[in-house]
């Protein structure tokens, strides 16, 4: 390796050590090829584990150790080692710990990290094996999501673990600066303050294991309350930041036109972790993690916020009659909520937790027909409610498959949370470009299978159906003005000759509706006519989609101005869109 075979003077290690002396052997023989300064702290171990510190210390020449009189804890130790490193014009350190929990395979990936990011914090982020304590776990995530609450961010993926390299100068600053927890409350309080004055913290995917004779002085109790009271000492000291945290967040979000698609930004850590969190303590504590998040993106959503109003007035002052829900319910701040719990509900969908019977599914018989007689169809969806409910049709057996259309560079990583959440899920997401003659024949071959196949008929902002020309959109009424609707659902649907049906998955009062509803046999578009007769079609799919929005207003997460038609610069994919329509 290029990184031990030439010596990097200006790191070191820092090792803190309590009572490890039995495991720290095997650590120093891994780390010895790096041939790089190791600075040992001994933090008050017993006589014997002291006596064989000075045994080892001596046996390898570049092991500096330093001794403190009692035990002060982990973060202390790590903190000695810093300043001594930095009074020795070493400019960073490698911190890993003395009971061999870290594969130390993985130091030459953070040190060559770190030398493309010098001012950054470099961090293992851990995969665990099975030794690892479920206690354990459940304590990292409670702490993960105070930590994005503390930081108003979802930057840092793990807090909690030792195998990092600091940027020393940076780090001795602020331990001068603030009271830095001494013990485990170390790593997360050091992390979360070094973010606030703005370095930022980069991770490494590394493995982590729990040795079955390992010594740890994690104490149940205590730390606990101290990694409580750290949080919340954070979190008042976060409040007087916020403006600036903002600030520096808004630069990163500015181009985003739609802010529920956060969770793909973030490599779907964000999204994992809150289908970890609902499996272990279910959905009412998921419920009350999620209500600040959603809130955080209220409060930061200017964009979304003022096309949440704008969509709610319409309802509110053009329309008397809204059948389930008052209007004085009919907020943005409601209107945000609600898309955060239909997270929740996609996730107990994914999970198998919602039952057919408690489905409202007025028309289940013709749904049913379709599923017996293995016919393939189209479903034409919106972002109107939540068509993840239908998962409960599992439960009848009749193995049908879905294949959804996304235009997305992330949908094989949902693809993916979806099977870990349930590997029989009869979801199936299909990632495409442009909708050309090489879909249409996939798509075809799946039909003749008997398979589904679902395709958003109401987005006007990420797809490409729109984002070419005037030429991909047609102008229908819906909610009392013009709004832009996307030709290539009903394109596509006339090319591939099957019947179309609308599924509506709603939950207006706390109960989920579904509807499925029969929209044409086959679309057909004649050439003499073809545009009149597309602009009748889509104004019927507005129809119906007017129709459910009047039922359960906030179920439609389109959070951007609908009526408004912004195309950009034509790229070559106009091409491929047109040629279709032809």
């Amino acid at each position: 390796m290029s990184l031990k075979q030439l010596p990097l003077t200006n790191y070191c290690f820092i090792i803190p050590c309590y009572n490890h002396s039995e495991a720290l052997p095997t650590v120093l023989k891994n780390i010895e090829p790096y041939q790089l300064t190791c600075i040992l702290i001994d933090d008050g171990s017993s006589s014997d584990a002291a006596f064989k510190l000075k045994q080892l210390s001596a046996l390898y020449p570049w092991i500096t150790l330093l001794q403190l009189a009692t035990n002060q804890g982990k973060g202390a130790a790590v903190m000695t080692g810093l300043e001594y490193a930095f009074n020795q014009g070493f400019t960073h350190a490698i911190q890993i710990d003395a009971d061999g929990q870290h594969d130390s395979q993985f130091i030459e990936l953070l040190i060559e990290k770190s030398e493309l990011n010098p001012d950054a914090l470099i961090s293992g982020y851990p995969v665990y094996d099975n030794s690892v304590p479920k206690h354990r776990l459940i304590a990292r995530y409670i702490t993960h999501f105070w930590v994005w609450v503390e930081t108003l961010s979802f930057t840092i993926k793990d807090s909690m673990c030792g195998f990092r390299v600091y940027p020393i100068k940076q780090t001795v600053s602020l331990i001068k600066q603030f009271k830095i927890g001494k013990r485990m409350d170390f790593d997360t309080d050091i992390m979360v303050r070094l973010y606030w004055q703005g370095t930022p913290s980069i991770f490494i995917p590394t493995h982590v294991t729990y040795p079955k004779d390992g010594v740890s002085h994690f104490n149940a109790f205590k730390d606990n309350v101290r990694i409580s009271w750290m949080h919340t000492r954070l979190f008042f000291e976060m409040i007087p930041q916020i403006p600036s945290l903002l600030k520096r967040n808004k630069q990163k979000t500015k181009d985003q036109r739609h802010w529920s698609q956060t969770p793909e930004r973030k490599g779907l850590f964000g999204i994992k972790f809150i289908l970890k969190f609902y499996r272990i303590f279910g959905r009412k504590c998921t419920k009350l993690i999620m209500f600040p998040v959603i809130t955080y993106f209220w409060l930061t959503g200017k964009t979304q916020r003022q096309a949440s109003r704008a969509y709610l007035e319409r309802i509110k002052n053009d329309y008397e009659n809204i059948p389930y829900i008052e209007k004085k319910w009919l907020t943005t701040f409601h209107h945000f909520q609600r898309f955060g719990e239909s997270l929740l509900d996609k996730i107990a969908s994914w999970q198998g937790d919602i039952k057919l019977d408690q489905l409202y599914f007025p028309n289940n018989q013709e749904c049913l027909d379709i599923m017996s007689d293995k016919r393939g169809i189209i479903l034409i969806c919106s972002h109107l409610g939540d068509i993840e409910v239908c998962r409960a049709l599992a439960e009848l057996s009749y193995n049908i498959k879905i294949n959804a259309l996304v235009f997305t560079k992330h949908a094989m990583r949902f693809q993916q949370v979806l099977e870990e959440a349930n590997q029989a899920s009869t979801i199936n997401l299909i990632q495409i470009d442009t909708l050309g003659p090489d879909t249409a024949i996939l798509l075809k071959e799946k039909l003749d299978n008997g398979e589904w196949v679902a395709i958003v008929g109401d987005r006007t902002s990420s797809n490409p159906y729109h984002r070419i020309s005037d030429n991909s959109i047609c102008w229908a009424n819906f909610l009392g003005a013009p709004a832009p609707f996307p030709k290539g659902p009903f394109v596509l649907s006339s090319a591939l000759g099957v019947p179309v049906y609308l599924i509506w998955g709603l939950k207006p009062n706390g109960r989920f509706q579904v509807y499925f509803e029969h929209f044409a046999d086959k679309i057909q578009l004649p050439r003499q006519n073809r545009q009149d007769e597309l602009n009748k079609i889509i104004q019927d799919y507005a129809k119906r989609l007017e129709h459910y929005c009047l039922i359960s207003p906030l179920d439609w997460f389109n959070f951007y101005d609908f009526w408004k038609f912004n195309p950009p610069t034509r790229n070559n994919s106009t091409k491929d869109i047109n040629k279709h329509e032809k």
